[in-house]
C-alpha cells in the first residue's frame, strides 16, 4: 500500500508537466492575444510589444514554459493575471478556490447522503412502490442538468416558500451570494443531485447483484438476517463501482461548477475558468488547468487505496 501511495506521489509531478505543456501548445496556438481589447487596432505598437515583453510573451514557447515552470516550484507563483489588472493568479486562486471547495465538500457530502440512502432504501424491498420511487428519482435526477436544477430551487424557495409558508422560517434560505452555511444549502443540493442519482443508481443495481451472490447466500445459511447480510456484507462490496465514479466526480464537484456558480451569484472558481478561456488569461488558465489535474489524480489515488480496504482481495500496482 505504501509502495503504491509514493509511486503516484512520484509519478504526479511528471503528469502534471505533461499536461502544462500539452495546455501551454493548445493556449498559444490560440487566435489573438490575451492583451487586445474592443478598441486593440488603436493600441500603439510599440506599447504592446512593450507589454508582452513584461509578460514574457514575446519569447519562444520552450522559454516561457521554461521559465513559468521554474517561478511555480520555487515560490509557488502563477504570474498575474492579464484580465484583471493588479491581480495576481495566485491571489485570486486564494480567494476563490476555499469557496468552489466549501461548494464542493457540500454537495459531495450531500449526494453520498441522498445517494446511498435511496440506493440501499431500494434495495430492501425489490419490485416494490419503494425501489421504483428510488429509481424514479434517480433518473430525474440524472437527466435535469444543475441548471435546470439550480432555477427551480430558487423558484421554490425564493416565491413558494415565502409566499404560502411566511412563518416558516426555516424554509426561508439565503438565494444567492455568500454567507454563512446557510448559503451552501441550495447551491450544494442544485450541485450534488445528479452525482446523488448515480450514486443511488450504482448502489441499487450493485446490491442486486451481490445480495445474490454464493457468499451472502452462505452469509444468510448461517443465520444472517436479511439486514445483517446486506449491511454487514454486500454494501460493502456494492460500494465498489460508487468509488470507480467518486474519483473524477469529486474533483469536478469539489472545484464547483461554474453553472451553479452564477446561478447563484457564488465568488468561486468556475467564473474566472470560463473567463479565462475567452479571454485568452494563459497564467490564470494554465493555474486553474494544473489544479483541476492535481485533484483528479488525488482523488484517483485515494479511490484506489479505497478499494484495497473496502475489497481486500484486490491486489493494487
Amino acid at each position: 500500500m505504501l509502495t503504491l501511495i509514493l509511486s503516484r506521489l512520484l509519478q504526479l509531478p511528471v503528469i502534471l508537466a505533461v499536461i502544462f505543456f500539452i495546455t501551454l501548445m493548445l493556449v498559444w496556438v490560440i487566435p489573438g492575444s490575451p492583451l487586445e481589447t474592443e478598441d486593440a487596432r488603436q493600441v500603439d505598437p510599440a506599447v504592446m510589444e512593450a507589454m508582452e515583453a513584461q509578460y514574457g510573451l514575446n519569447e519562444p514557447t520552450y522559454v516561457f514554459a521554461g521559465n513559468y515552470l521554474k517561478d511555480i516550484v520555487t515560490s509557488f507563483d502563477f504570474g498575474p493575471s492579464l484580465q484583471y489588472p493588479g491581480q495576481t493568479v495566485r491571489g485570486i486562486l486564494a480567494q476563490t478556490l476555499p469557496v468552489s471547495m466549501a461548494l464542493g465538500v457540500g454537495a459531495l457530502a450531500f449526494a453520498l447522503l441522498l445517494g446511498t440512502t435511496a440506493g440501499v432504501l431500494g434495495a430492501l424491498k425489490p419490485g416494490s412502490a419503494l425501489e421504483a420511487t428510488s429509481l424514479t428519482v434517480a433518473l430525474i435526477g440524472i437527466s435535469l442538468p444543475n441548471f435546470v436544477t439550480g432555477n427551480i430551487l430558487l423558484a421554490v424557495f425564493a416565491g413558494l416558500t415565502r409566499r404560502y409558508l411566511p412563518d416558516l422560517e426555516l424554509l426561508h434560505l439565503p438565494l444567492g451570494g455568500w454567507g454563512g452555511p446557510a448559503a451552501l444549502i441550495l447551491p450544494a443540493i442544485a450541485l450534488g443531485l445528479a452525482p446523488a442519482a448515480y450514486i443511488a443508481r450504482l448502489i441499487r443495481l450493485g446490491l442486486a447483484d451481490v445480495m445474490s451472490s454464493d457468499f451472502v447466500r452462505t452469509a444468510r445459511a448461517k443465520g444472517l438476517t436479511h439486514y445483517q447480510a446486506l449491511f454487514g456484507h454486500a454494501l460493502k462490496v456494492a460500494f465498489l463501482p460508487v468509488l470507480s465514479y467518486l474519483g473524477p466526480a469529486s474533483a469536478s464537484v469539489l472545484t464547483g461548477s461554474f453553472v451553479v456558480e452564477q446561478v447563484f451569484n457564488i465568488p468561486g472558481l468556475g467564473n474566472y475558468f470560463v473567463n479565462a478561456v475567452l479571454n485568452k488569461d494563459q497564467f490564470l488558465l494554465l493555474a486553474i488547468v494544473l489544479i483541476y489535474s492535481t485533484l483528479l489524480i488525488v482523488f484517483n489515488l485515494i479511490v484506489d487505496v479505497a478499494y484495497a480496504w473496502l475489497d481486500p482481495r484486490i491486489e493494487l500496482a
